[in-house]
């Protein structure tokens, strides 16, 4: 019984946070109102405060929830792994309203001054890639990781924000995968970035693969809690 009361207040925290992540990414942060969320996600006002007690703790949920590498599988090399989180992000980023909302969020002057961004995370979250990938010798000894891993989020970010205001289409995936290109010949060393995957063609594998992911997770995890 515990267990499903845990399972229906995980799914119920993940519907209020994805209504919310859906009028963020629409109309903004300070256009959103409580009503509307509880509208769109059709739970209580006590269920809501249950789990967020204010507007303000909605956002930072989305903003944490954006830090992800749902979808990654582990790959014989870190940079791979890495690689893929990017490319991953960048398929997911237009097609689910939690990431594309926490880009709006962070993006936003105001938003920025009250919630922070994620963006420290992810800097963090890839320099871990980065420096598990330099002690299996796949990284240049002279790569600083912290200083690379923030280097891609801001090369990521700004690759986003700037082909949003193009006149023309552009396709995220396909621009991540040439930022990609041209940033790994200054991180991977030469014999490993020759057997790098790095294409918008990846990006959209990894996406089709998530449902498997998930339920190979989802099947670990009640193994777990069986033993």
């Amino acid at each position: 019984m515990a267990v499903a009361q845990q399972e229906r207040a995980i799914r119920t925290r993940r519907v209020i946070l994805e209504a919310a992540a859906a009028i963020f990414d629409e109309r903004g942060y300070e256009s959103t109102t409580i009503s509307e969320i509880l509208e769109r996600a059709e739970v209580t006002k006590g269920a809501l405060y249950f789990h967020f007690p204010s507007k303000g703790d909605l956002a930072r949920g989305v903003l944490d929830a954006a830090v992800t590498t749902d979808g990654v599988r582990p790959q014989a090399l870190k940079l791979q792994e890495m690689i893929d989180t990017l490319l991953l992000l960048a398929y997911r980023l237009p097609r689910e309203p939690m990431l594309s909302a926490a880009l709006r969020l962070a993006v936003d002057l105001e938003s920025r001054r009250k919630f922070g961004t994620a963006w420290p995370d992810w800097t963090e979250l890839l320099a871990g890639f980065l420096r598990e990938g330099k002690g299996r010798g796949e990284v240049l000894p002279h790569v600083d990781e912290t200083e690379i891993g923030r280097m891609i989020v801001a090369t990521w970010t700004g690759v986003r924000v700037v082909t949003e205001g193009l006149p023309d289409t552009y396709d995220l995936p396909c621009e991540i995968a040439s930022l990609l290109q041209l940033l790994l010949p200054a991180v991977a060393t030469a014999t490993v970035l020759p057997r790098l995957e790095i294409s918008a063609a990846r990006a959209a594998h990894l996406y089709d693969d998530m449902p498997a992911w998930r339920a190979e997770v989802a099947e670990s995890d009640v193994v777990g809690l069986t033993h």
